[in-house]
């Protein structure tokens, strides 16, 4: 689109393009905030669902997560190395019984401070008005639970 003095204009309206450029200036923001604690979105995510989700097994975590068993397997090895999680039945064959130490549980609460944090930054009362919008309307989105 050009305007009338020759210039290009804005490109047309896309929700997806919209919502993807947030989604990252919002990824961004929580992986800086997160960065002190030595964690990353990807990192919360595990332990949350970790958390969240007594027994899950690495498919489960996998499913969760968006991402491969094998990659679980890592991200789990690599969080049981920095004492934030522990497997109580880590035999090949055998389920697993992941679960965070209490190590894991103080730094889920502080990541969850450093989201807050952000979340009232990029969503909050002195953000952006259109952000604000955004953020109330996928509160409305999800409240209750009703499936539409």
């Amino acid at each position: 689109m050009t305007t009338e003095n020759g210039r290009t204009g804005p490109p047309a309206m896309s929700t997806s393009i919209v919502v993807l450029t947030l989604a990252r200036r919002v990824e961004a923001e929580l992986n800086a905030a997160l960065a002190p604690l030595d964690l990353t979105v990807s990192r919360l995510g595990l332990l949350g669902h970790i958390a969240g989700v007594p027994g899950a097994s690495f498919s489960d975590l996998a499913r969760m997560s968006g991402i491969t068993v094998q990659t679980v397997h890592s991200a789990v090895k690599a969080l049981a190395g920095a004492g934030l999680v522990r497997d109580h039945t880590a035999r090949a064959g055998s389920a697993s019984a992941i679960e965070l130490t209490p190590e894991g549980t103080r730094l889920l609460r502080a990541a969850e401070q450093a989201v807050s944090q952000v979340d009232d930054r990029m969503f909050g009362p002195d953000a952006d008005p259109v952000q604000r919008q955004v953020a109330d309307a996928v509160r409305a989105a999800f409240a209750g639970g009703a499936a539409s």
